[in-house]
Order: structure tokens, then sequence, then C-alpha cells
């Protein structure tokens, strides 16, 4: 904890457990940050990752959220309801308390952002000021999630947003790669891919995406106060591309067979994220590519990690690959 403390600046994580907080938390207290973190099991959580400051509480509780951003200059806010349910109706009340700690405690909000936001009319070359006019009901409610975080940076409350296409990656949770194209704890016999034969599709390394983020807040005095960039990530023109990254980090080819679309609206009064994932089958249909031209003027250059390097990272965690 020493270590992490040596630049006297703190740091609030809800959702440190998950893919992109984790990450984003681990980059933090490696440059120095005090990482805390809000656990229902702080204990637990503490034990998997000794290297943060584990409060017990719940983000849906606005006073638990307050209690912890006590001493906090940032709060990353990368927190989901448990397992996705009642997502639509927890989502939005989170979000307003960490607004609520924010402006209490003068801290600054940090929200991995997607490309939910957008409907088709957006497409297919899609910028920071896009219309954002979604089809989905999880779309709309990203949409007003942004609209209240804009609010609150007029009030005052500093606010970066950075939107990324599907993430990928280890300790990625609830995400096409995982639980589309192949299968975690199991080696890759074939390939599900959900897309149109030579649509593209936009992905986003997870580790890439968390260093992104952390460039930003160490540039964010320099930042708008309500600002947004669109991260590049890895552009599939034609949707091989992450297939045949697949295929040269197990060694061999395999069969690419269509997505079973048809099981999803079977499966979703059962798991709630299939439901999520059905929502978003016109992002499989239609291209959709967001610039980072903004983000580039900022930063200089967008972390990068090789597609072969990302994939193989990826699969070995999911235990896809044989540990060498």
């Amino acid at each position: 904890m020493t270590e992490q403390m040596e630049n006297g600046r703190t740091a609030l994580v809800l959702g440190a457990t998950g893919g992109i907080g984790g990450a984003v938390a681990r980059g933090l207290a490696a440059r120095g940050w005090h990482v805390r973190a809000l656990n229902r099991n702080a204990d637990e959580a503490a034990r998997l990752e000794p290297g943060f400051e584990w409060v017990q509480g719940d983000a849906m509780r606005a006073g638990d959220v307050l209690k912890a951003a006590e001493g906090a200059e940032l709060i990353v806010h990368a927190v989901n309801p448990p397992g996705y349910r009642n997502w639509a109706q927890l989502v939005l009340p989170m979000l307003d308390s960490t607004i609520k700690a924010a402006r209490a405690v003068g801290a600054r909000i940090v929200l991995p952002g997607t490309v939910y936001n957008f409907g088709p009319d957006a497409f297919p070359e899609v910028n920071e000021d896009s219309p954002q006019r979604p089809r989905t009901r999880k779309g709309a409610i990203r949409v007003e999630m942004e609209r209240r975080l804009k609010m609150a940076a007029e009030s005052g409350t500093p606010v970066i947003i950075l939107r990324a296409g599907d993430f990928f990656g280890p300790q990625a949770a609830n995400n096409w790669f995982s639980q589309g194209l192949v299968t975690s704890g199991k080696p890759v016999g074939s390939i599900s891919y959900p897309g149109k034969a030579g649509i593209g599709h936009q992905w986003a390394y997870l580790p890439d995406v968390a260093e992104t983020m952390i460039r930003l807040i160490e540039k964010a005095d320099a930042l708008p106060t309500f600002a947004v960039y669109h991260m590049r990530g890895h552009w599939d023109g034609d949707g091989r591309q992450m297939t045949g990254a697949i295929e040269r980090a197990i060694g061999h080819r395999v069969k690419v067979k269509a997505f079973p679309w048809w099981i999803l609206p079977l499966a979703a009064p059962f798991v709630p994220l299939m439901r999520e994932l059905s929502e978003m089958r016109y992002l499989w249909s239609v291209p959709l590519r967001m610039g980072n031209d903004k983000l580039l003027a900022v930063l200089g250059e967008e972390p990068h990690t090789p597609i072969d390097e990302a994939v193989r990272a990826s699969l070995m965690a999911m235990g896809c690959l044989p540990a060498r």
C-alpha cells in the first residue's frame, strides 16, 4: 500500500473486480495512486487483490458510495448491477450516486463508454459529436447516462468519457469474444462469428482501453470539463481479422460458423445478458467505425497492442490455450 500512496492521490474505483474497472485500478496503482475500491464482500476481494484499500459497501447505495469517496479526487464508474439483473432499473440510480458523491468531495468522474449511443443513422464513420439516436433500450440508457454527466460537468464536476468498441482481453467479462466467438475454459474447436461476411467491426483490447483512460486522467487538468473521446482500437474491416488472429494463436484453421442468434430470445428470460446481446445485433449487420483523431490530438498516440499478441493473451487467460 505504501508504494501506491507515493503521489498522495486517491482514486475510488467502482467495479474494481470487473474487467475494465480492475484494469484501470491496477494501472492507477502502478502509477502511484492510492486505489480505494467498494465491494459487497470486501474481505474476499482483499484476499484476491491485496494491493487496494477495500471498503465494505454496495455501489447501489448512495450513502456507501459517498462514504467511500471521502478524500478521493477521482471516481472511476465502471460498475454494473450483479449479473446484469435489473440493469435498466438500476444503472441510472447507481450513476446518480456517483455524481452526488463526486460533487460532494470535488472529484472527477471517469466513465468507460460504448458505441451503443449511436443508431444506424450515424454509421459508418462516427465521431464524438455524431447524433445519438439509438434504437435499443440499452443505447437510450447510455445516452441518458452521458446527458446526466454533461449536466454534472456544467455544474462544475469534471468528467472524462472514453468510448470504445467491443471489449476483449484478460479478465474481460460479459463480452462477445469470450461468450460468442469462443468458449472460456475449452480448447478452440470452432469459432462462432456474429457478423455478416464482409461487414467491419470494431474491437477494443481491455489493457489498451485502461491505459488510454489513465493517460487521459494524467492530462485531466488540460482537458475540457466534459471531455469525450473515441478509441480506434482494432478495426476488423471484413470480419476475418479477428477470426484469423484466433486461428494463428491456436496454430491451425478451424471452422467459422454463424452465431446462432435464434437462441438468444429463448435464453433471455433466464439469462438477462442474453437480452442485452440480442439488442446489439444491428452492430454486427452494418459497419460502425469510431475515429480517434480527437484522442490523438490530446495524447499523440493511442495505446495499441498488436492483434495477434492481444488475442493470444486473451485466449491464454480464458484457458483456451495450454499454458507455456
